[in-house]
């Protein structure tokens, strides 16, 4: 593959590798030479302090000094001048000295360094009160040197140095060293890794081979890895993947041909229902136009008989206003059906709406004697179209006014369960028969036709509240509850904040 994972890890590993030896590369180039400068810096110092502390404690003098092998003091010191390259060379008050190297050749640099001004001194490494260590180069040689000098508390004045090219040799060999094994290693590392990689992509492979079979509908290939990484995992979620949409492509199109069924019955219900909206708002329209016009008439005194013509008026405008009603509702319910009413999600508070409800129908319960009861106080925000829930509040409460006997309860209640809220409206009275219940939302359906008619329902309102409430998509019911029916819908509640 172009893109192959197994050619990227090589890739990836084979650079982050010689980066790393890069880095390491330059960092010895910068920084090492540096390093081994302070170092024997260091190594001067540790010196000088080990010299200075014999000269107080005595094992330096002009008997010892000129018998160094023959001291033990002598025999460390040049055991550690040996170890470390290191030459020296000691001035003692008499003029005498002492040295591991060329004699002529450390007293004249001994002599320049101390007591005379020095100009081949290139760089200082460090300066104290009782010595300085610098780089210098050799006037004979032309080499360079770390040279520490300085005097002693016995009074000597002392030379150390040691060869700085054998330094600059050492970290030349470091660096070539370092390019010739990081060399070395980035490319056993890339042929390492391009070989242990196809463990890891031989599976990845085998996923992909799978997944162009379940691409075709195909979901008989299995991943069959033994491992427990995640490469394992993913294929066994994958076998799982498999099985699920078989079931489900399979489920699919049995409901598919169940669908199309359901389609076309719906089609047919939504144009019945359209027709028969239509027509009852077409018919119902003449005959209010018709009975408004004889109502005028008699009015206008069309019979001379008061009594009779004022009865008749009475019931023709009566009717008049039932059939109007009927229209309004009609159409109301045609335009939420057929999702012409826009829905607007509004915040108000359900509490303060019912209340306000309460107020503008108080004249109805006290003419009634009726109990409303109504107990909460807190206000409850939530969302959802304000004036379509008070028109579905005005349906459940009219219908409980309709069922409730005079005297009677009325109770409202707000039961919050986020993340909805429900509103009961339940009233006192003859509860539904369970055989009923499932057509209640129907329009036109009366559960008792003559009681109806009594008080002027159009069998109209429940199917309007079903509208909205399915508009919202939100839910609704009713059910018979002791001494009464308790009728309820859900909001979206806001959690109760201001």
């Amino acid at each position: 593959m172009k893109y192959s994972i197994r050619n990227q890890f090589t890739l990836i590993f084979g650079i982050l590798l010689a980066g790393t030896v890069l880095l390491c590369w330059f960092i010895n180039i910068t920084f090492l030479e540096d390093y081994y400068l302070r170092d024997k810096a260091r190594v001067l110092e540790n010196m000088y302090q080990w010299v200075n502390q014999a000269a107080l404690n005595g094992e330096m003098d002009d008997t010892k000094l000129r018998n160094l092998r023959e001291t033990d003091f002598g025999i460390e010191l040049q055991v550690f001048c040996s170890e470390n390259n290191i030459s020296f060379a000691f001035l003692t008050p008499q003029s005498f000295i002492i040295t591991n190297s060329d004699p002529v050749i450390m007293e004249r640099q001994l002599l320049e360094s101390v007591f005379g001004r020095d100009t081949r001194i290139s760089r200082f490494l460090a300066v104290a009160e009782r010595y300085q260590i610098g780089i210098k180069t050799d006037f004979v040689t032309q080499a360079e040197f770390v040279e520490m000098w300085g005097d002693l508390d016995n009074g000597y004045v002392f030379l150390f140095r040691i060869a700085f090219e054998g330094i600059k040799d050492s970290v030349a060999l470091a660096n070539r060293f370092l390019a010739y094994v990081g060399a070395a290693a980035v490319l056993m590392s890339g042929i390492i890794i391009f070989f242990v990689s196809k463990k890891t992509t031989d599976p990845i492979m085998e996923l992909a081979k799978i997944s162009e079979r379940m691409i075709d509908l195909d979901f008989e290939a299995k991943y069959t890895g033994r491992s427990r990484n995640e490469v394992a995992l993913l294929g066994k979620n994958i076998n799982a993947l498999s099985d699920s949409l078989e079931k489900t492509i399979s489920e699919l199109k049995s409901a598919n041909i169940e669908l199309l069924r359901d389609i076309q019955r719906k089609n047919e219900i939504d144009a019945m229902r359209s027709e028969f909206i239509a027509n009852v708002s077409h018919e119902l329209k003449t005959p209010i136009a018709l009975i408004q016009g004889y109502a005028e008439g008699l009015l206008d005194r069309v019979t001379d008989d008061q009594e009779s013509r004022d009865f008749y008026c009475d019931v023709i405008v009566d009717e008049a206003a039932k059939m109007n009603e009927v229209v309004k509702k009609l159409l109301t319910l045609n335009e939420l059906e057929f999702g012409q009413a826009p829905i607007t999600m509004e915040r108000f508070d359900i509490v303060l709406m019912i209340a306000n409800y309460l107020g503008s129908v108080d004249i109805l319960i006290k003419q009634r004697e009726l109990t409303v009861i109504f107990n909460e106080r807190e206000a409850v925000y939530v969302w959802a179209d304000e004036f379509k829930v008070i028109e579905v509040i005005n349906n459940y409460f009219t219908n409980a006014l309709n069922h409730v006997p005079d005297q009677g309860v009325i109770k409202i209640e707000l039961t919050k369960s986020a993340p909805s809220v429900r509103i009961s409206i339940w009233n006192e009275g003859e509860r539904i028969p369970e055989e009923n219940i499932p057509y209640i939302w129907d329009k036109f359906y009366k559960v008792d036709k003559a009681r109806t008619r009594t008080y002027g329902g159009s069998g109209i309102g429940l199917s309007i509240v079903r509208a909205i409430m399915e508009a919202m998509n939100r839910e609704y019911g009713v059910m018979n509850v002791e001494n009464g029916v308790l009728f309820w819908f859900e909001l979206e509640w806001d959690g109760g904040k201001a």
